[in-house]
């Protein structure tokens, strides 16, 4: 007897939602959606309202008076911390930009090759992305300890490295670097795994070197990953703050916008205003590189 091929379930037999899966589906999307909203969008939005008042965290916010851009002008006219900060910043990011972000997707690409004690590395490489950034600070506190410092003890030196202003800020961009390298690592690896094995064996079939296969390969393959690692180290970059913090509360050469931001809204000085206003050039310049990787992204889908 021949076998019928009818389907066992017509498509427009298909059961419809019930009233049940209906509200699932509702608390799915709306419960995700208020907790957005109330731990982002309605910080954030209070932060820009607040900025353009002279509120000093004393009585009611209703107290405060309104004084439109006058922070924002004074931040970059009178505030001698300000353009510092900007480029204390820059130079973080050019610091993860050139090096630690590169580093990353070396120790990335050497541990795809599925090399001998592959596991071992990539534990021990990701094992600072695991630890806080607070941690990492007090961590590198004992390798640059003037006195009984690794660092020190290694090149017979007595170098006060997050003590000197002149040399504090490299220090600690190594330091925040060292985590750096772990995340970038992690996420640049999990890419090369999800590249077609075809592509490889086709170039080395066309004879290309090792070198030659990645950069004309396998790196064009991966530009939605490479686009993510770019905004990644941009934003990285504007909110770092944990380990200079711990180093010494963002003085002394230190100074980044985040911890400019601290000082001013939780600090003595108490300029909620004022601190509202860094935050919020702060969240600016963080969205010019999310809306240009949410721009990559949508053109890479169509």
């Amino acid at each position: 007897m021949a076998k019928s091929t009818k389907p066992l379930v017509a498509p427009n037999d298909a059961r419809k939602l019930n009233g049940r899966d209906r509200t699932t589906l509702v608390l799915m999307a709306a419960i995700p959606l208020l907790l957005v909203g109330l731990l982002i969008w309605v910080p954030a939005l209070a932060t820009l309202g607040l900025s353009f008042t002279n509120w000093d965290g004393i009585g009611s916010v209703t107290d405060a008076k309104f004084v439109g851009v006058q922070n924002y002008v004074d931040a970059m006219t009178i505030y001698p911390a300000f353009w510092p900060a900007i480029w204390h910043n820059v130079v973080w990011l050019l610091g993860l930009f050139l090096v630690f972000t590169p580093l990353g997707m070396f120790l990335a690409v050497l541990l795809d090759k599925e090399l001998r004690g592959t596991k071992f590395y990539q534990t021990a490489y990701y094992l600072p992305v695991v630890l806080s950034a607070a941690l990492i600070g007090f961590i590198w506190q004992l390798m640059y300890s003037r006195d009984q410092g690794f660092i020190n003890a290694v090149l017979g030196t007595s170098i006060d490295w997050y003590g000197d202003p002149n040399i504090n800020l490299y220090a600690a961009i190594i330091a925040n670097g060292w985590r750096h390298t772990g995340y970038i690592m992690l996420l640049y690896l999990a890419g090369l795994k999800g590249i077609d094995v075809s592509l490889r064996e086709a170039a080395a079939l066309d004879g290309a070197s090792e070198a030659r296969t990645f950069f004309r390969v396998i790196f064009p393959a991966m530009r939605t990953t490479n686009v993510l690692l770019l905004v990644i180290t941009f934003i990285e970059g504007l909110r770092a703050f944990d380990i200079v913090w711990i180093i010494n509360r963002g003085r002394n050469g230190l100074e980044l916008i985040s911890t400019l931001v601290t000082q001013n809204v939780a600090g003595e000085a108490s300029r909620i205003g004022f601190g509202s206003a860094l935050a919020t050039i702060m969240l600016l310049l963080s969205s010019i590189f999310i809306i240009f990787q949410v721009r990559l992204q949508i053109k890479g889908d169509q």
